[in-house]
Parts: C-alpha cells; sequence; structure tokens
C-alpha cells in the first residue's frame, strides 16, 4: 500500500504576468480513480504565489511533481557560475540568490536574475544575446550545459534543453528559475527530493519532466504532447488509469498534468527510481535529480 494518499503534478509556467493560462495542476487519488484537474482560483489562470500556497498548505501525504527544473547544471565545472566569486555552493544557496535579485520582481518572475551583470554571462537571453559564460571553454556542443540528470533524461529517450538557454518554445529556463523562487519558499516542513533526503512519512516535492510520463503511456516519436482527449485517455490506460471525460481537443498543459499524475501513482513505488545510480550525495545537494530518470 502507497504511503501517499494522492499525487499531485504541476506543469508550471515562467511567463510574465499575475496569471499563468501555461499552469495546470493535476491531481490522482490512491485509491485509483481518474486524476482530475483542479482548477485554478480565478478563471483567468493560476497565480505561482497560489501554488505556493497549495503546496504549503498540503494535509494529506502527497507526492508532488514539478515539471521544472530544481537546480542549474554544476558537475561539469565543479560550480553553478564558474568564474563567479559569488557562485552558490549548493542548490538551497541558488535559490536564495535567486530569490534576492529578484526580490523587485513581481509574481515570481526572474527578470532580476537575468538582468544581474555577472549572472547574466552564463545564459542565451535571446537572438544574439549569448552570454560570454554560456558555453564552457572546449564546450563539444552549442547547446549549453546540462545537469547530469539531464542527460540520463536523454538516456530515456526525450530530450531536455539548457536551463541556460531562454530562447524557443522548448526551453524551461525561465520555468525553472522561476520555479526556484517557489522553491526558495516553500516551508521546512515540505521536503524537495533528492535535495532533502526522502522522509519515511509526509508529503515530498520532486523534479518531474512531463514527457517521461507520456513515453510511459506509449506515446512514441519525437512530439510528447497529448492534444486530445482520445490520445490522452490511451496514455491513461497504459499507465492503468481510468479515462477522463471529454472528447476531441484538449490544452496540452491540461493532458500533461493528468497524464504525469498518474504516472507518479503508477511508478512512485519502483525502489530503483528513488536510487538511480548516478545521484550521488553531491548531486543530490548541488544539482537535485528528476525522478523517473534512470
Amino acid at each position: 500500500m502507497s504511503r501517499f494518499v494522492q499525487f499531485l503534478a504541476v506543469d508550471w509556467s515562467g511567463a510574465r504576468g499575475p496569471r499563468q493560462k501555461g499552469i495546470a495542476v493535476a491531481i490522482a487519488r490512491a485509491d485509483g480513480s481518474a486524476p482530475a484537474l483542479l482548477a485554478p482560483p480565478d478563471p483567468k489562470g493560476w497565480a505561482r504565489a497560489e501554488v505556493l500556497a497549495l503546496l504549503s498548505a498540503l494535509k494529506v501525504p502527497t507526492l508532488v511533481g514539478l515539471d521544472l527544473g530544481i537546480s542549474l547544471p554544476h558537475a561539469d565545472a565543479g560550480a553553478f557560475f564558474p568564474g563567479w566569486d559569488a557562485s552558490p555552493a549548493d542548490a538551497r544557496k541558488l535559490w536564495a540568490l535567486i530569490d534576492r535579485l529578484c526580490e523587485a520582481d513581481p509574481n515570481l518572475e526572474a527578470g532580476g536574475f537575468l538582468a544581474h551583470r555577472e549572472t547574466a554571462r552564463y545564459f542565451r537571453l535571446g537572438a544574439g544575446d549569448t552570454g560570454d559564460r554560456f558555453l564552457l571553454p572546449g564546450a563539444a556542443t552549442r547547446e549549453g550545459r546540462f545537469r547530469i540528470a539531464e542527460h540520463a533524461q536523454r538516456a530515456n529517450g526525450v530530450r531536455p534543453v539548457s536551463n541556460f538557454n531562454l530562447v524557443g518554445a522548448a526551453q524551461v529556463g525561465k520555468s525553472s528559475l522561476t520555479g526556484m523562487r517557489m522553491l526558495h519558499r516553500l516551508p521546512a516542513h515540505l521536503p524537495v527530493w533528492p535535495i532533502d533526503p526522502l522522509p519515511e512519512e509526509g508529503s515530498v516535492v520532486t523534479e518531474i519532466y512531463t514527457a517521461m510520463a507520456a513515453r510511459r503511456g506509449g506515446v512514441t516519436g519525437s512530439a510528447t504532447k497529448l492534444r486530445t482527449y482520445e490520445d490522452l485517455n490511451d496514455a491513461l490506460d497504459a499507465l492503468g488509469s481510468p479515462p477522463v471525460s471529454g472528447t476531441g481537443a484538449i490544452g496540452d498543459h491540461a493532458s500533461d498534468a493528468l497524464v504525469t499524475a498518474a504516472w507518479l501513482r503508477l511508478v512512485h513505488r519502483t525502489r530503483d527510481l528513488w536510487h538511480p545510480p548516478a545521484l550521488t550525495p553531491e548531486i543530490a545537494r548541488t544539482e537535485g535529480w528528476t525522478f523517473g530518470a534512470f
């Protein structure tokens, strides 16, 4: 029997503004019922602070999956920002730095971090605007730097984009930076695995990658988005979940959250996923991990 009562999947957004159409929150109960979307407090969408409040107020043991990077690459250079003497020592200090540099930004946005004269040097900010430290000396690829977990994601058949790359529809860098501001503000009783040890009871927050859930749901090919209820329910069936109601088109933020909530419920008892071979104590402390990457 699972020690978790429910499984919460959050498709996150790094866009500007007080409310985000790109945020979707889905819940799957341990009783095996169909996953369901949680309605935002406002029809215009979720505010990031409302998701923070939701997680902070969890009353029952919940496994939370956040679709964002919970840290930045560190292992490849021994630092998040090699060459900068103020580079933080671990992920929690990184979150604190981001939140401090963004204290003037509303809505948990991250503009202040990207405008800082030192940190901006490490990011690809736009077409023709690549920081002089975006690539490490002698880099074998122009894609940017990756965490060890992201190399593991690639081995699992998906294609993450570097969190230092803020260009293109597939980039998740802005989502990750805004998400790290939220993580910094979570209450102390809510651990973030594997930066914090996995507790024996209570709720846990993890990083997820919705494309990995879609793969487990039988989605193949380069595209992993489920854009119809029919495709979503086929994936849910492959994950051992009852279908959701609806026909025709569905937004991919909603389908990402729904399929990932069901996936978390299915795979969370797989011991090896909590103990991937490349997850050392140093990686856990600095880079974190993506649950499901192995």
